[in-house]
């Protein structure tokens, strides 16, 4: 998710007006948040009709008007919004809970209603991947939280998870429980639709045991769940000869991590130590910068032209009556000028700023090349740069992608360039791409399958085995040396 705050430290913030307290709103603030938020979507938008029509989108935005007119409380009106920006079926359309005012932030999420585990959902059932408490141990099912059904639990949160397209997986998997995000949409969306902490009672179900009840303390913000996964972003190892460069995020826009150097000294033991092979395991990681294409300049022999996809945006220049609620980082972002022409019969502007070439993207080949068999880990997750990396990978014949089918969608992705919409009475927050990725021939409506299909199981994880992992490093072994 992208952290409108931090952002913004180094960049631009627009003026915005103050906010004021959502309890304190009427009716008519409501309705003139829902209708800013309307026009902006309408006129800054450049996938709002990729998978709806104006008519069904204009119903949609009237119902938000209706339901913010009529909201009780802060959590009404967060899921109102939540509900219309899930509708667009855009991955990187939402109200980001890092972005919210921090009355807001402290009010809506700020309690301890989080549950003390990890868990990810495989086939409809939540299991328990990690957990301080001895007692929820790996690969056990909670088949109830409350007294609600694990089931009832996913059925209402998935229409409110962000994902490109019918790409059903991506919505799953936005709403699991990793221990890498900070604000996890499972953690900001459960308490808002069911009363819920500061203890819960599950109902476990373990191999070769009945079900059984057990009663947790919840947790606050930032508190350990246990089982977590180490947070450093980049990690790399070579294990009997074989290179495993995991990367769990490519989010570095302010950072202070030199991931640069950390590839470059990665590529360069993997030629020095003559390794096997190269694992790349993403599965975590759902994009940021194109940190991808730094690897891959290290294993290609000559130029590597990504993907026929071409940039779009819906307007040329952000209408003046709408400044006042956007900020972003660049204010180029403002006015496109000559990098957007048209518009066509879509009512788009294609967009050249970022083309390199007359080709497209090109990957350039630099430094040492590692010329050994790739292997690259994905799963539902990647659904920005590492969905788009994972497209590169294939389309270069480099390596083989292992796993499960990635988020994003084959018919284009949104992103690349961001305002923040910040709403005048509410103060909340939305966040809106601005760049439409899209393919020069017609695609499913799908994201990307691997070449190795590797599903996830509950016994995989409660013996602690990693079966993706396993196959990519069996495909390398049996692959001809370099």
């Amino acid at each position: 998710m992208i952290d409108r705050r931090r952002l913004l430290a180094t960049g631009l913030a627009l003026a915005t007006p103050s906010a004021t307290p959502l309890t304190a709103l009427s009716a008519e603030a409501w309705r003139e948040d829902a209708r800013i938020l309307r026009r902006a979507y309408e006129t800054l938008h450049p996938g709002l009709y990729r998978y709806s029509t104006p008519d069904q989108m204009h119903r949609r935005f009237e119902r938000l008007e209706a339901e913010l007119a009529a909201a009780q409380d802060q959590a009404g009106a967060f899921l109102a919004l939540t509900r219309l920006t899930a509708s667009v079926r855009c991955g990187h359309s939402f109200p980001n809970p890092l972005n919210q005012p921090d009355a807001t932030a402290a009010a809506l999420f700020g309690a301890r209603d989080r549950l003390p585990f990890t868990f990810r959902w495989i086939d409809g059932e939540m299991v328990i991947t990690g957990s301080a408490d001895a007692r929820l141990t790996r690969g056990t099912r909670v088949l109830s939280v409350d007294g609600v059904p694990a089931g009832d639990i996913l059925g209402r949160l998935t229409p409110l998870a962000r994902a490109d397209g019918g790409n059903d997986a991506k919505r799953v998997a936005n709403m699991e429980l990793t221990g890498h995000d900070r604000l996890a949409a499972f953690d900001i969306y459960r308490p808002l639709l069911w009363r819920c902490g500061p203890t819960a009672v599950l109902r476990l179900a373990q191999p070769g045991a009945p079900p059984r009840r057990v009663e947790v303390d919840c947790l606050a913000e930032g508190e350990p769940r246990g089982g977590a996964p180490d947070d450093h972003p980049f990690r790399f190892e070579i294990r009997a000869g074989v290179g495993i460069l995991t990367m769990t995020t490519w989010a570095f826009y302010e950072g202070r991590f030199d991931w640069q150097g950390f590839i470059a000294e990665a590529m360069d033991r993997l030629v020095e130590e003559r390794a096997r092979g190269l694992v790349i395991d993403i599965r975590e990681n759902e994009g940021g910068q194109d940190c991808g294409d730094l690897v891959l300049a290290r294993l290609i022999a000559g130029d590597l032209a990504k993907p026929a996809y071409d940039r779009f945006t819906r307007y040329r220049t952000a209408p003046a009556d709408l400044k006042p609620y956007l900020s972003t980082w660049d204010r180029s972002f403002l006015n496109w000028g000559a990098d957007a022409t048209g518009p066509d019969a879509r009512g788009l502007y294609r967009m050249t700023r970022f083309d390199d070439g007359p080709d497209g993207d090109v990957i350039r080949p630099t430094g040492r090349r590692f010329a050994g068999p790739l292997a690259v880990l994905i799963s539902a997750t990647n659904s920005s740069a590492t969905f788009q990396f994972a497209l590169t990978v294939r389309a270069s014949g480099r390596g083989v992608l292992v796993g499960q089918t990635t988020g994003g969608n084959l018919r284009g992705i949104n992103g690349g360039a961001f305002f923040f919409l910040k709403l005048p009475g509410s103060g909340l927050e939305a966040d809106l791409p601005l760049i439409a990725t899209l393919p020069r021939t017609p695609q499913p409506d799908a994201g990307l399958a691997p070449d190795i299909a590797v599903p996830r199981s509950a016994v995989a994880i409660a013996r602690g085995e990693d079966p993706e992992m396993a196959a990519a490093l069996a495909w390398i072994r049996s692959s001809p040396a370099s």
